[in-house]
């Protein structure tokens, strides 16, 4: 896994994050709905490359 891919991903989880929180505090089920999309998505993409690391013995 690259160095940049991995930051693209956190990045993706972190702004899921703030999106969640602001979706929350403004009572936005779409964007909060957004956030845990981005979190889904980023984590199962760090979790498909850390398996790729494993089977390439990295």
């Amino acid at each position: 896994m690259s160095l940049g891919d991995k930051a693209k991903d956190v990045t993706q989880k972190i702004a899921g994050k703030a999106e969640e929180a602001v979706g929350k505090h403004t009572d936005d089920a779409e964007l909060k709905h957004q956030g845990q999309k981005d979190q889904v998505m980023g984590e199962g993409r760090l979790d498909k490359e850390k398996a790729k690391d494993a089977f390439d013995g990295k």
